[in-house]
């Protein structure tokens, strides 16, 4: 087994997004090659509605997919295609805008006015950027749940994990996307692809990542597989966590138990030009998608 470095760990960005939604980004409008296949990811929590109600007024998507998880409220969607809905605590949504649609999120509290939700966007392959747009809405209830014997829980979305598989499928990046839970003090070893790219996002919680590469900020050594690696110090709330290669992701939780998202894809190693959600490979594509939609003619027929 070889344990994945951690190579850098950094905390979410405050940020105003839509009409004026206060959230925490983790990464994107950076280096688009640094977590390829994955270009974006918000984290939108807030106690107070006057911060998030607003939401997320029509906006054009294309050559991307967008996944939403939803944990508290509700968001309400709905689109140039005739799509709507509401998505609920626990629900996932993953939307492949392909060639294009206009779409717009606005937020609910639940009864306390609370509202948290993750956004993470994934790149499209050109071969698929102008295909024909899609949506999965996944219920609560139909995301399978594990949990081992030391108590560690995860929720898999997407890809398979301890002998279970996500209902999300037929992804371009063939993804991993996993909730994760693991009680105080629990030291635990959790299997990624070695081809893929990887990060954790701790959103609840405190853990410590292993690192077999730097000694810098050494919490302790524990001996993992039959060798030494360091333990980096603690990541807590709203940390993002970037791993090196290798087949495993090591962690010791800290004194209230950490909860975290885990996720990963192959990479596409493809150019990318991007305005804002319309993602293609070229800045000559870009300039065609924003004169089709000043034309009106954006939205593309039913392939």
């Amino acid at each position: 087994m070889s344990i994945r470095p951690t190579i850098e760990t950094r905390p979410a960005r405050p940020t105003l997004e839509g009409a004026g939604v206060h959230l925490h980004r983790a990464f994107g409008f950076g280096d688009p090659s640094e977590l390829d296949p994955f270009l974006l990811f918000d984290d939108f929590r807030n106690d107070d509605p006057a911060k998030y109600r607003n939401g997320f007024p029509w906006h054009p998507h294309r050559g991307i997919e967008t996944i939403t998880y939803i944990l508290s409220g509700e968001v309400e969607h709905g689109d140039s295609l005739g799509n709507s809905g509401t998505l609920g605590a626990g629900d996932v949504q993953w939307m492949t805008a392909g060639s294009g649609i206009l779409h717009q999120e606005m937020p609910r509290g639940n009864a306390a006015g609370q509202m948290h939700g993750f956004q993470l966007w994934a790149n499209l392959p050109s071969s698929l950027k102008m295909t024909a747009p899609r949506y999965q809405d996944v219920a609560a209830q139909e995301i399978p749940e594990v949990t081992d014997d030391d108590g560690t829980h995860v929720r898999i979305i997407t890809g398979s994990f301890w002998g279970r598989r996500g209902p999300v499928d037929g992804i371009a990046a063939d993804p991993q996307y996993l909730d994760v839970t693991v009680p105080a003090g629990v030291r635990k070893t959790l299997p990624i692809d070695t081809y893929r790219r990887a990060f954790a996002y701790v959103f609840e919680g405190s853990a410590a990542f292993a690192d077999a590469s730097r000694p810098t900020g050494v919490l302790l050594e524990k001996e993992v597989a039959g060798k030494e690696v360091n333990i980096r110090d603690l990541s807590g709330n709203r940390t993002l966590v970037r791993f090196g290669t290798g087949d495993a992701v090591t962690l010791q939780a800290g004194e209230q138990g950490v909860r975290f998202l885990l996720i990963s894809g192959a990479p596409i190693a493809e150019p990318v030009a991007w305005h804002g959600p319309i993602v293609m490979n070229t800045q000559e594509e870009i300039l065609t998608a924003m004169r089709e939609l000043r034309n009106d003619r954006f939205i593309k027929a039913s392939h």
